[in-house]
C-alpha cells in the first residue's frame, strides 16, 4: 500500500507532492521510515519515478510547490549521498529529458 502505484505508476507521494499537500507528504515519510528498509526509502520513495520517468520532486516543481520541495530535499538530505542528492534528484531527468 504504502508503494503502491495506480495505472500510470504514480504513488500517493506523487499525489501529495504535487498538490502541496505537506502533512500527507510528512506522513508518507514518517511511516516509511518504520516499514521499509533504507534502500526501498531510496530508490523507491524518494528516487522512484512514474510512467514517464518523474520523480517526486518533478511533480512539486511542476507545480511550483516550492515548501513541498524543500521538505522533499530536507528528507532526502539525511538519507542520500551528496552525488546521488545531486545527480538523481536535484538534476535527474524523466523520460522526456527534462529535469525538475
Amino acid at each position: 500500500m504504502l508503494l503502491g502505484m495506480e495505472c500510470v505508476g504514480r504513488t500517493a507521494r506523487d499525489c501529495a507532492a504535487e498538490n502541496d499537500n505537506l502533512e500527507m507528504l510528512q506522513q508518507i515519510y514518517q511511516c516509511a521510515e518504520e516499514k521499509i528498509t533504507t534502500e526501498e526509502l531510496k530508490s523507491k520513495l524518494l528516487l522512484g519515478t512514474d510512467s514517464v520517468g518523474m520523480t517526486t520532486w518533478h511533480c512539486a516543481s511542476d507545480n511550483g510547490n516550492l515548501q513541498t520541495l524543500q521538505q522533499i530535499y530536507q528528507c532526502a538530505e539525511g538519507i542520500l549521498s551528496t552525488e546521488v542528492l545531486k545527480s538523481k534528484l536535484l538534476l535527474g531527468t524523466d523520460s522526456l529529458g527534462r529535469t525538475a
